[in-house]
């Protein structure tokens, strides 16, 4: 039914288009759900959209943790060996992120070192990625000034995970100031789990209970009404957290 002139699959186009530009993805997105809204839609939603959603994280997160449990290191053989017969940047990314994720994370910030010297410098993923690795790497200092990058460059582009490496960057550093009103930012904002959960460890390391004891109460509330599987995507997450509150219940 048409809205003001305009069909549906046009405003999903639209809708679409606003994501590409604030995501900071390539121009030639904009054309292709212009010139063909319907079809380019649907090509944006499950190769751009849908990937970068909370929901794919979580999933992708929650299959690799699977996948280190059942076949540790199978990942990162599979990303070597395909680096070593094809070095292409998209291998070479594969291999830096596997590294990553296996705790190889000195390795890992040589990958990300070398991307970031290249032509690919100011991809928002690769900078991404090299600021949690750095991070990893007890290398605030750098992760902040990776992190400071993609912000810059790509404003739009995956604001709340990009917030919480750099509040951690921040409170890693030594810069408490900072790194309070990084996480205060982010849960004002974005008002979830990770970003309450995240301000709330931070809050009980400093020994604010009162911010702590405010942003556990939000967690534990949207915890309560969590399925058993969304609960499993933050199980991680949730550790750290329960252990600091038995930190904070000992104070």
């Amino acid at each position: 039914m048409p809205i003001f002139g305009l069909g549906i699959h046009v405003l999903v186009a639209i809708f679409f288009a606003i994501h590409a530009i604030r995501a900071g993805r390539e121009l030639y997105w904009l054309v292709i759900l212009f010139m063909f809204p319907m079809l380019g839609s649907v090509v944006y939603f499950f190769a751009i959209f849908l990937p970068a959603s909370r929901m794919e994280r979580g999933l992708r997160t929650a299959g690799k943790a699977l996948e280190r449990t059942i076949n540790p290191g199978r990942a990162l053989r599979e990303a070597q060996a395909a680096f070593d017969l094809t070095p292409t940047a998209h291998n070479q990314m594969r291999l830096a992120r596997a590294m990553l994720d296996g705790g190889m994370v000195a390795q890992a910030v040589a990958q990300f070192d070398a991307f970031l010297a290249g032509p690919f410098a100011n991809d928002p993923e690769i900078g991404m990625s090299a600021g949690e690795a750095k991070l990893a790497n007890q290398q605030p200092q750098e992760a902040l000034k990776v992190l400071a990058a993609v912000r810059a460059n790509s404003p739009g582009f995956r604001p709340e995970q990009v917030g919480l490496l750099t509040a951690r960057a921040h409170a890693q550093a030594g810069n408490a100031a900072e790194a309070g009103a990084e996480f205060a930012a982010l849960a004002a904002r974005f008002s979830s789990v990770e970003a309450r959960a995240e301000y709330a460890i931070w809050a009980i390391g400093r020994g604010d209970r009162a911010t702590a004891e405010r942003e556990l109460a939000e967690v534990d509330h949207a915890r309560k009404h969590m399925t058993k599987h969304t609960r499993s995507l933050h199980q991680a997450l949730f550790q750290r957290l329960d252990a600091a509150r038995s930190a904070l219940g000992r104070s």
